[in-house]
């Protein structure tokens, strides 16, 4: 038997403020956006260089009213999730595509003092989740050049 996995984990911050619907069966659903960069130095000219990345994220249920009462644009997030790929027409009858992570696991990254800082997943209730957040953030820059490998 063959396996495969669709897993799309990010560490980022959130570039709009989620938006929240419901769907006609009552369920919630939440969007947003993360951006994510990657820092290298450039070998020919011996600078820095940075790159940002764009990721379209959806939430459902539980996760998606925690999202909705707590991220707000700006928040460093981390989430775990699948990738999914949509498609539609648009009004001139031309074929979209759109490629998103469905987030199953998110956990707000900001300071403890600069909001609530809960974590979550699909099952979990928001105040089940708040208990396990971490209270600092660590960030740190790492040199290409002194990973060993």
């Amino acid at each position: 038997m063959s396996y495969s996995l669709n897993r799309a984990t990010i560490l980022g911050n959130m570039t709009r403020d989620p938006e929240s619907r419901t769907t006609p069966s009552g369920q919630t659903v939440v969007s947003f956006s993360v951006a994510t960069s990657r820092r290298w130095k450039d070998k020919a000219t011996n600078e820095m260089r940075e790159a940002t990345e764009f990721h379209s994220v959806v939430a459902w249920g539980n996760l998606a009213t925690t999202v909705a009462s707590y991220c707000r644009k700006g928040s460093k997030v981390y989430l775990d999730g699948r990738l999914q790929t949509r498609s539609w027409d648009d009004p001139s009858g031309q074929k979209k595509y759109k490629t998103e992570i469905v987030a199953d696991t998110l956990i707000l990254l900001d300071p403890k003092g600069s909001g609530p800082a809960p974590a979550a997943t699909e099952n979990a209730a928001p105040s089940e989740a708040a208990a396990s957040a971490p209270t600092t953030p660590v960030e740190e820059e790492i040199n290409i050049d002194d990973i060993p490998f």
